[in-house]
């Protein structure tokens, strides 16, 4: 990127206040359907595009580091951002407004399942919805690729990463693989081999540390039975969980079903199905596994426990990041991550638009919503609330 764009796009960058924080953040986590990926392009939008309080790059930098880092990585790229712009205080605002909204919808629909044995019908909606954000993804990775992937280098690191993907390689060794290839690629591979583990840089690894840390004395301390056991275990969880609902599912069968036995199967399912359907982080399954295992109280800890791990694991990786960029083997490494991380999310893109554009409504809906941002640069926020209306109507 040229060094006159740079100095431009920094002098751009706008302050935000505490309340302001707190209210686009609230905003997001009750409008942000669609998983992760589709997280992150509405963060893209509102933060980097519309309100520029961030520049692309730090954007980049803080996604490939949340990808590198236990946990869910939309709710940490947005404790991120509130705490580049506001430090520690930014920091929880921004991860508590994030997160609230969508646990306590889901805390809701977990009292009317307990109560009703069943799930809301919100098919109709939900179909209308999901080409719409497929629309949003598709713009924000092409906004994004502009800095991430903008050399022939990263774009064949990223064509990598996206086949190593499609071949079911986990992300984070795709991840592992993008930054020791691009490293290399520049020359310095002595050097990266000499920094740390698995060829990455000690920064890099100081918060995997932290995490396995958070595990162990979730594993440790737990107790036989309680609000206790039920905290402990999320943490745990939420300390080594990468990758999608779906990796969590598979933590969750085995602490919750085979091994405490506090949930059959079907719940397990159904408390899946909610925390993919509603929006903000889907890592909210924990909220409606610990409604339905002790209640009010049980939603709240269980959603403190699984959270809890993100906010300390970025607390500690934000700081070094600076650093990081200011080490030309850390900078490759992390250009590697930043090109592997947008294959990983055009990759979700393709595979959440093939399960969401299946006949001729959700197709229009889709044309119409890349159409609407590509040209008329509607705001992503009433996108979905059209989509939403239009969904309700059909159905």
């Amino acid at each position: 990127m040229p060094v006159a764009h740079c100095m431009s796009e920094s002098e751009e960058i706008r302050e935000a206040s505490l309340g302001e924080i707190a209210l686009v953040f609230l905003k997001l986590g009750t409008i942000a359907f669609g998983g992760p990926a589709a997280h992150l392009a509405m963060m893209e939008e509102e933060f980097v595009r519309r309100r520029r309080w961030i520049t692309q790059a730090e954007f980049l930098d803080r996604l490939a580091t949340a990808n590198l880092i236990p946990g869910p990585s939309s709710t940490e790229v947005a404790i991120f951002i509130g705490q580049l712009k506001r430090g520690w205080i930014g920091l929880i605002v921004a991860g508590c407004c994030f997160i609230t909204p969508a646990a306590a919808i889901v805390s809701v629909i977990a009292w009317g399942y307990v109560r009703f044995g069943s799930l809301p019908k919100v098919e109709g909606i939900l179909d209308a919805i999901k080409p719409a954000v497929v629309a949003i993804m598709i713009q924000a990775l092409g906004n994004l690729a502009r800095t991430g992937v903008r050399t022939s280098r990263l774009a064949v690191i990223a064509a990598l990463a996206v086949a190593l993907s499609r071949l079911g390689v986990s992300p984070i060794l795709v991840l592992v693989f993008a930054g020791v290839v691009s490293a290399a690629t520049v020359g310095m591979r002595n050097r990266l081999l000499g920094a740390g583990m698995f060829g990455l840089p000690k920064a890099l690894w100081f918060p995997q540390i932290i995490a396995v840390v958070v595990a162990a004395a979730g594993t440790v301390a737990a107790s036989p039975v309680g609000l206790g056991r039920l905290f402990l275990s999320f943490l745990k969880i939420g300390a080594v969980v990468f990758g999608s609902g779906y990796v969590l599912l598979a933590f969750l069968r085995t602490e919750f079903v085979e091994h405490l036995h506090w949930l059959t199967d079907k719940q397990l399912i159904d408390a899946v199905a909610v925390g993919q359907f509603t929006p903000g982080p889907v890592f909210t399954t924990a909220t409606f596994i610990g409604y339905i295992v002790a209640g009010w109280a049980g939603a709240v800890v269980a959603t403190v426990g699984i959270f809890l791990p993100g906010f300390v694991l970025v607390a500690v990786s934000g700081p070094l990041i600076p650093r990081l960029r200011k080490s030309a083997a850390a900078a490759a490494v992390l250009d590697g991550v930043v090109a592997g991380s947008l294959a990983l999310m055009a990759v979700v893109t393709w595979q959440l638009g093939k399960a969401s554009i299946v006949n001729r409504t959700t197709l229009i809906v889709f044309a119409v919503g890349l159409i609407a941002l590509l040209r008329f640069r509607v705001n992503s926020v009433w996108l979905i609330a059209g989509a939403a209306v239009a969904g309700w109507a059909m159905r």
